[in-house]
């Protein structure tokens, strides 16, 4: 009891002063949970309390006065370290600490319970735990226009968004996105795909007798193979680096097989997409839907998909020297064509969600970056399977440099947009399975 009580005025500490003025005379008392419920309950509770305490005084000299300490949002009580965005996510964390109804929604409020106080690394491991499904938002009792102005959802996004640039590899490209999203993905698509077009357009025309799909003829096989394998490498290097800086500040513990399959699946399954409750997310009001799960999952194994098929190609190619074009019906083709089209209903979908999307479900000065990484997906598979049904046309070589800028250009800021949301959720997931099972100190939580 004394833990949760201490714990209760811990977060009394990020309430608004109009509630200083409801508060009986500052006593040293004893708060409980619903305390903090309404200023009614605030006074009643205070003033019932105070006048046991000044009877009990006069027989004990050990009821001294402490000055109950109440901050209003945006009053810093967190470490100089923290930025705006990250005190905000304590002040908030604190405040649902003390509150706990939605701790049956996803695995931030339970992995909350474990924690009394939140420094960085607690801050950017459950900010990357969110999954942003607006569950909370329209369960919580203290959420804006309430006076507290608890905002889980969007609290989070801003410190998620943070934690790509401050864990980005090189740090200067990190900030230089975070600033530019939108422009700098267009503009890396347009530039690429221009030098490509100019170079096909001096060597041998734009518009060429047809070439039985062979792209080879257009841009050597080696040529190819250098450039994307340059790129490839570096986008893989720098997520790698920026993850690893990631778990070493959280510092997860031992991952066990059964953690490291939870976590996994967890993940393909996107659990914590359901709402806590199977129905699905919030987006443009307090209705549920699964559109926005399912369309991350086409999305993503799209995406998938079409890697599997270049690397079946590769493996083609090197293993069995069988070299492209491939057949309709080949392995290569037909996981590529599957691929595409998640890779355009799933990138569309979620343009029409995030179109749709409340200004308090999430950070709306992210949207323009989210935007742009959404659209590169998109263009990557319109261009892809535009190549692919023109194969065998005058336009193959048009079409070809268009579809490699783009893919050129989404490579090279994955490691710093909104794919890098799903490397570093995927490892706030192992970190939340792995502490799980260890043992809990505070025992505070419903778990």
């Amino acid at each position: 009891m004394k833990q949760l009580e201490a714990l209760v005025q811990q977060a009394s500490g990020a309430l608004s002063p109009a509630m200083a003025s409801t508060s009986a005379p500052s006593t040293s008392h004893t708060m409980n949970a619903t305390a903090i419920a309404t200023p009614a309950a605030a006074r009643s509770a205070a003033t019932a309390t105070t006048s046991q305490m000044a009877r009990d005084g006069r027989a004990s000299a050990a009821a001294t006065e402490q000055p109950i300490q109440w901050h209003a949002k945006g009053a810093s009580t967190t470490p100089a370290s923290l930025s705006d965005d990250e005190t905000e996510v304590a002040r908030v964390m604190q405040i649902c600490n003390a509150c706990r109804y939605c701790e049956g929604f996803c695995a931030v409020f339970p992995a909350m319970t474990r924690r009394l106080e939140f420094g960085k690394a607690d801050i950017n491991y459950l900010a990357n735990l969110c999954h942003n499904c607006g569950a909370c938002l329209h369960a919580c009792q203290y959420a804006p226009p309430h006076e507290f102005a608890v905002n889980v959802p969007q609290a989070m996004a801003k410190v998620r968004v943070q934690t790509y640039s401050d864990y980005a590899w090189p740090g200067a490209l990190g900030k230089l996105y975070k600033n530019n999203g939108l422009t700098l993905s267009v503009a890396l698509a347009g530039a690429l795909a221009l030098f490509l077009v100019l170079t096909v357009a001096i060597t041998g025309g734009l518009l060429h007798e047809p070439l039985a799909g062979n792209f080879y003829a257009i841009f050597p096989h080696n040529t190819l193979a250098l450039m994307f394998g340059l790129v490839f490498v570096f986008a893989i290097l720098s997520l790698g680096i920026g993850v690893r800086r990631f778990w070493r500040d959280v510092s997860p513990g031992t991952a066990s097989g059964a953690a490291v399959a939870e976590a996994t699946h967890d993940a393909l399954r996107l659990k914590y997409l359901d709402g806590g409750h199977g129905k699905g997310c919030n987006n443009a009001d307090d209705a549920f839907t699964l559109l926005r799960r399912r369309f991350h999952h086409l999305t993503f194994y799209g995406f998938m998909l079409c890697f599997a098929a270049t690397s079946v190609a590769t493996i083609y190619h090197y293993g069995f020297g069988w070299q492209a074009p491939y057949d309709y019906s080949s392995l290569p083709v037909l996981l590529g064509t599957v691929g595409g089209i998640g890779l355009l209903i799933g990138p569309a979908g979620l343009l029409w969600l995030n179109l749709k999307r409340h200004p308090l479900q999430g950070d709306a000065a992210q949207r323009p970056m989210d935007r742009g990484f959404i659209a590169l997906l998109f263009l990557t598979s319109l261009t892809g399977l535009l190549l692919l049904a023109l194969r065998e046309t005058s336009a193959m070589g048009l079409l070809l440099a268009i579809h490699l800028g783009v893919v050129m250009a989404l490579f090279l800021t994955l490691p710093y947009g909104k794919f890098a949301h799903g490397i570093y959720r995927c490892a706030s997931l192992l970190k939340w399975s792995i502490e799980k099972r260890q043992p809990d100190g505070l025992k505070l939580g419903s778990d």
